[in-house]
């Protein structure tokens, strides 16, 4: 099909705001020229793209797969203008990184720190996604790099740049409410007592009742969260034992044990992933930079 590009560009705006005014603002042309430019389009295409009523816009199933394919196509073009214009100033560009809330403030922090002073002009966007998230925002060309927990299965193993940390997830708990993880217990143990952990569709979860299933274990957790640091101030309180990774437990804690276990969990690793076929920003190159390399 042979489709003005314009075409597209009006769908995309109309498509993520789901509001025709707010696309014409966007865009600068008047509402009758969006609608006009949408009727066009359907035409062409011969779908119904967007069920429209007083109140609200809404995508038809041909309108949603359409967006999937048109917005990673637009973030690419408006990376590429971006890089243009900053190659024309002399500029790095805005840096824009993807990662979880736990990877973001026990990770990340001094690294954008250090970026932030060597080169402060640079803006420096961060999105906090789950790990199998950001994976999805590094494919529609959303942003710069993601830092991944690995293994993470929808994480293209082309994407990974580098290895930038190990870590080890541990089960914590109050040993004043829960004495026994004062000594070596066995996962089997370890199903006794109230569990807490991460969502189910979170890469950490998925892993635990991995591990779980290769031990012929059933693992029903107490609680499911979307935050570690909740998880930490439940353990420490004594509603259970939560599993999170070793580096988000300050060595000097008092009201918090970190259980052996007689079955050694295997090392993951935090990644730094970027996009083969994108082009990588200057800024993006500087920071891959900044993080180690194992």
């Amino acid at each position: 099909m042979d489709i003005n590009y314009e075409l597209y560009k009006v769908f995309y705006n109309v498509a993520t705001s789901l509001s025709f005014s707010e696309a014409s603002k966007q865009l600068y042309i008047s509402q009758s020229a969006v609608s006009q430019a949408i009727k066009t389009l359907e035409k062409k295409i011969g779908q119904t793209l967007f069920i429209r009523s007083t109140k609200k816009v809404q995508l038809t199933p041909a309108g949603e797969l359409l967006l999937q394919h048109i917005e990673p196509a637009m973030n690419l073009i408006r990376r590429g203008e971006e890089q243009i214009q900053n190659v024309n100033e002399t500029q790095l560009g805005q840096l824009h990184i993807g990662a979880s809330d736990t990877i973001c403030r026990y990770f990340l922090v001094p690294y954008i720190k250090q970026f932030h002073q060597l080169y402060p002009e640079v803006p420096i966007k961060v999105t906090n996604a789950t790990s199998k998230s950001c994976v999805d925002l590094l494919e529609q060309g959303q942003v710069d790099i993601i830092v991944s927990n690995n293994p993470n299965e929808r994480l293209n193993a082309s994407y990974i740049t580098k290895t930038v940390s190990l870590f080890q997830d541990v089960f914590v708990g109050n040993p004043s409410h829960f004495p026994r993880i004062t000594e070596e217990m066995t996962l089997k143990d370890v199903t006794k007592l109230p569990i807490m952990m991460l969502e189910k569709n979170s890469t950490t979860s998925q892993y635990l009742h991995q591990i779980f299933l290769q031990h012929q274990l059933d693992l029903v957790p107490e609680f499911q969260l979307y935050s570690n640091d909740l998880l930490i101030d439940f353990a420490r309180i004594g509603l259970g034992l939560a599993f999170v990774p070793d580096y988000c437990i300050k060595k000097e804690s008092k009201d918090l044990q970190i259980v052996s276990t007689k079955e050694k969990l295997p090392q993951r690793q935090l990644v730094a992933a970027t996009h083969p076929s994108l082009p990588l920003s200057a800024s993006a190159e500087a920071f891959l930079q900044l993080l180690p390399d194992l």
